[in-house]
């Protein structure tokens, strides 16, 4: 009998796929259905601090053209307001209360104070922990990586110091040390980082001449930059560690754990293959586990981590070296 039980931001999981932030976390009917598939926690949609402000704004330009059509409509009616969070805060709470597996909140904002008073409102809903959304485009040549990374820094203090419930980071790849970061992170007690997060790239349409947001899924194979990264980070942090983007089998978990992940978020395979399709990646994991003889996860987690390597160039340029003498080989 395999056991996959892990644990990620000290929650205890009961196998380590995880589905992840995306539009359809936030349909309660398929919520339902990916519990049932076997997913061990759902991390829902992200709230938005920039959506909330564009959308704030829109209704106070509707209600200022409204306004005007007849004169006695400003007067006889208060002023309304924008809600603000209070739907999201409304649905979440509900998805946690419907669900018997663990519920991350996800959040993304601007401005400092801001992190922290959402941060407050998502623990009162009483869902598990809270996922922060680290995404930062510099706006000027005169942006310090640094002094970036120190502000993220202080914010997590700040967050950790205001909420009593488990704060992961869901990073970018886009740091000049990432091993650096995420262990300065480690140091300021977060309880989980996710690597890596996918970033919006802008693109263009050549016929139109214009800027278009096409909706990309992850590929295949996508993984390969967060395995990299788990098999250096394993065995040298205190927080966990959760690998993300393009995790589409259950060999690509099982890779994920060789390499030291403690779980997995899943994403674009559930838009292409369905909620079941966790069912069958559980079923891939179980099997290859009792084929090698494994009954947990532990059995096997980080054995191909850097630190459990005797070879010390797997995870250094070496691999790409021995790469391009094979491509040589390929042209005689």
């Amino acid at each position: 009998m395999t056991n996959l039980a892990t644990n990620y931001m000290g929650i205890a999981l009961k196998n380590p796929i995880i589905a992840g932030a995306s539009g359809m976390s936030a349909d309660l009917e398929m919520l339902k259905k990916l519990e049932k598939a076997g997913a061990a926690a759902i991390v829902y949609k992200t709230l938005f601090e920039e959506q909330i402000n564009l959308e704030s704004a829109h209704f106070d330009d509707q209600l200022e053209a409204m306004g005007g059509l007849h004169a006695e409509m400003t007067s006889l009616y208060p002023k309304l307001q924008h809600a603000g969070p209070e739907a999201h805060l409304v649905s979440l709470r509900k998805a946690k209360e419907s669900l018997s597996i663990p519920v991350i909140a996800s959040l993304n904002c601007i401005y400092d104070s801001t992190w922290i008073e959402y941060a407050s409102l998502i623990e009162k809903t009483g869902v598990d922990g809270i996922e922060l959304n680290f995404y930062f485009v510099p706006g000027d040549f005169d942006a310090d990586g640094r002094l970036i990374e120190d502000i993220h820094l202080d914010l997590i203090k700040s967050i950790k110091s205001k909420i009593s419930i488990p704060v992961s980071v869901k990073l970018s790849s886009f740091y000049s040390n990432p091993l650096n970061f995420i262990s300065r992170l480690d140091k300021a007690g977060v309880d989980g980082v996710v690597i890596f997060n996918r970033m919006f790239e802008p693109e263009i349409n050549v016929n139109d001449i214009k800027h278009i947001a096409p909706y990309y899924l992850s590929h295949e194979g996508d993984y390969r930059l967060a395995l990299r990264y788990a098999g250096l980070l394993y065995g040298n942090l205190k927080t966990q560690v959760c690998a993300n983007t393009g995790i589409y089998e259950g060999n690509d978990v099982i890779k994920m754990l060789l390499a030291g992940a403690d779980c997995v978020q899943v994403v674009s395979t559930l838009y292409k293959n369905k909620a079941e399709h966790i069912s069958a990646m559980l079923s891939e994991i179980e099997e290859w586990m009792e084929s090698k003889k494994y009954s947990s996860l532990t059995d096997f987690k980080g054995k191909l981590s850097k630190k459990n390597l005797k070879d010390p160039f797997v995870y250094k340029r070496g691999q790409y070296i021995d790469l391009l003498l094979a491509s040589d080989q390929l042209l005689k």
